[in-house]
């Protein structure tokens, strides 16, 4: 998947004395629906057993890049097909059953036609390489001691691995199931969700699910999706200004739903003091790097940032939008390029909740604000294509939202220059109203963390919980804490993981028994 909010703060700041989660044997008075006897029994036999095993298989799942393919659908991609048959290996050596259905393999343990379902994903995330102090598809265990580094440690691979454990431990301990667990690995939540729509019109679902793919204590609502995509066309804009400085080129950013890490641009026609006064506006930009190469006349620059899953901007600092903002020294001609960096400036800005762009900014008082930020610069035939991603709360309908932005669009339209190829997709945001888990999972979660009374959040993030019944998400990140899945420093803690695999061994007994 995957917001900080002020209720996360306050549970972060609850949770700050919370015991590790190696020392938790007893619960607190206080807990309200704490997990029974068994459920704690379980759960420490599991982090006791298993604490070496877990990150083992983890290694073994990190090992396949099981990034999406456009041209290969998952069923036929042979990495896909590779790392399903490593997950049948896995569940065989466990003890538990397995079942390939194509895009989602199904991963079982009892019998009985009450089933509580376990939702993740086994498809991560694009990556570059060369950001990497080791390959993105090897568990680095020892460059940042202490935590796990690769693509989907945390999303979503290491939750896979902790309930595998969790189901492992509950099948040792012989616990008494009234009801089936299942495991359900989707192969494309990162990248076409059809297919997972399709194999459940045919396919009955478990009656009662958590999807392990956002965030503690528990998620019941979830903002929209939404993309904002427009190209400053060559047709139309200004011809470069003869012997004056402009913007030749600009791009940057990897994939829609990463906050761009790495951003460039090309000054021709630039000069000494040109460079100076953009050098000394960038050096007040917090987390921001810059690097400057001549090549004649022209000035090339390249910024780099923080890269952040874009449900989370406030989390990254955006190179796209600030290397726009170091170029606001001077106006720039409505080159194709200075258009988009007059259009990034104008309409955008340094802030992340879509302030500038019109009248589309709000915020609802659960859900929080939307989000609004700039992720791809793409170059294309007919000219430069800026696409922003949004995500939003509850609190406007589709058709108000949409009519805002293009009214916004037209209005800098009329006053600088035509865009083409304008695309307004918007989702609706989504809220469980119907979890009757949501006790077990609020006791199980203050038990082991010693946090009181903690309540559902919001994310803006969308996960496969819209998808099953009574679904929220639980984990597998701690309120507060920046989530690392998306990025280019993607990690969970050996501590994170074995609390998780404690909680989620607790609340799978507390569901199924």
């Amino acid at each position: 998947m995957i917001r900080k909010t002020l209720l996360a703060s306050l549970l972060l700041a609850t949770f700050a004395g919370a015991a590790p989660a190696s020392s938790q044997a007893a619960a607190p008075a206080a807990v309200r629906n704490a997990p029974s006897d068994v459920a704690v029994k379980t759960a420490k036999h599991a982090v006791t057993t298993y604490r070496k095993d877990i990150v083992d298989t983890l290694a073994k799942l990190v090992s396949f890049n099981t990034v999406a393919d456009k041209d290969v659908p998952s069923d036929k991609n042979p990495v896909h097909i590779a790392f399903k048959e490593a997950l049948k290996a896995e569940a065989a050596r466990l003890g538990l059953d397995y079942a390939d259905h194509g895009w989602t393999v199904i991963i079982g343990l009892g019998q009985g036609s009450e089933r509580v379902g376990v939702i993740t994903h086994g498809d991560v995330q694009p990556v570059d390489a060369s950001k990497w102090k080791k390959s993105p598809f090897v568990l680095d265990r020892t460059s940042e001691p202490g935590k796990l580094l690769a693509r989907g440690a945390e999303d979503d691979k290491g939750p896979i691995a902790t309930a595998l454990y969790a189901m492992k431990s509950i099948r040792d301990r012989q616990v008494p199931l009234s009801k089936r667990i299942e495991l359900y690995v989707y192969m494309g939540e990162e990248s076409d969700w059809q297919p997972l729509v399709e194999f459940l019109k045919t396919h009955q679902p478990p009656q009662m699910n958590i999807t392990l793919d956002a965030e503690y204590p528990a998620v019941t609502a979830e903002k929209g999706y939404g993309t904002v995509a427009v190209t400053v066309p060559k047709a139309g804009a200004v011809a470069a200004p003869a012997g004056e400085p402009h913007v030749a080129a600009f791009g940057g950013g990897f994939f829609g739903s990463q906050i761009p890490e790495d951003a460039t641009a090309t000054i021709a026609n630039a000069t000494p003091e040109l460079e100076k006064q953009i050098r000394a506006r960038g050096a007040k930009q917090e987390g921001m790097q810059y690097s400057f190469a001549w090549e004649g006349s022209s000035l090339n620059i390249k910024a780099k940032g923080v890269s952040a899953h874009s449900s989370k901007p406030e989390d990254g600092v955006n190179a796209v939008s600030m290397l726009a903002d170091a170029l606001a020294v001077r106006p720039w001609a409505n080159t194709t390029a200075g258009g988009v960096v007059n259009f990034l400036n104008e309409m955008v800005g340094t802030g992340i909740y879509g302030e500038k762009f019109g009248n589309i900014a709000y915020r609802d008082g659960f859900m929080g604000p939307m989000t609004f930020a700039p992720t791809v610069i793409r170059q294309r035939d007919d000219g430069i294509e800026v696409s922003i991603n949004m995500r939003r709360p509850q609190g406007k309908t589709i058709a108000q939202l949409t009519d805002e932005v293009n009214a916004a669009l037209a209005q800098w339209q009329s006053r600088q220059l035509q865009l083409a190829n304008v695309k307004v997709q918007i989702s609706d945001p989504w809220v469980q109203k119907n979890a009757p888990q949501l006790p077990t999972l609020m006791g199980v979660f203050s038990y082991f963390t010693g946090m009181k009374d903690p309540q559902p959040v919001a994310v803006g993030g969308g996960t496969n919980s819209r998808l099953f019944p009574s679904a929220v998400s639980f984990g597998p990140a701690m309120p507060g804490k920046v989530y690392t899945g998306h990025s280019e420093h993607e990690f969970i803690t050996e501590k994170q993981l074995l609390l998780n695999l404690q909680m989620y061994t607790a609340v799978l007994v507390e569901l199924a028994k």
